[in-house]
């Protein structure tokens, strides 16, 4: 009787964080990440490179809510970005997201003498 391998122990689950995090947040697999990002953006944007950025997020003083990212990463025009997977409905899922993104938008802020 021939015996199948046991597959739970040769592949990784995109949809466990350690497995999406494995796949697409490696240098190893950059070139997965930016072709699967370029098939959602339909040629509305196209991603020749990335750089991968720290994820976690601590916050500008003690208090602040820590903020740890799927996927963080820099495009060739200087653009970040977060690469987020969620599998399961999440209650709060838009208000995690605009609390995330709002670290992007920190760093890519120019500093001081805003003119609005």
């Amino acid at each position: 009787m021939t015996k199948f391998p046991d597959y739970r122990e040769r592949y990784v689950s995109l949809y466990t964080d350690f497995g999406f995090k494995k796949i697409f947040g490696t240098e190893l697999n950059k070139e997965l990440l930016i072709s699967f990002l370029n098939s959602l953006f339909h040629g509305e944007q196209n991603i020749t490179d990335i750089q991968y950025l720290n994820g976690e997020h601590l916050g500008t003083h003690e208090g602040t809510r820590p903020a740890i990212f799927d996927v963080y990463c820099q495009n060739d025009k200087g653009e970040r970005f977060i690469v987020e997977m969620q599998k399961a409905y999440q209650k709060y899922f838009k208000d995690r997201t605009v609390f995330y993104s709002s670290f992007p938008i920190q760093e890519q802020a120019k500093r001081g003498g805003w003119e609005f």
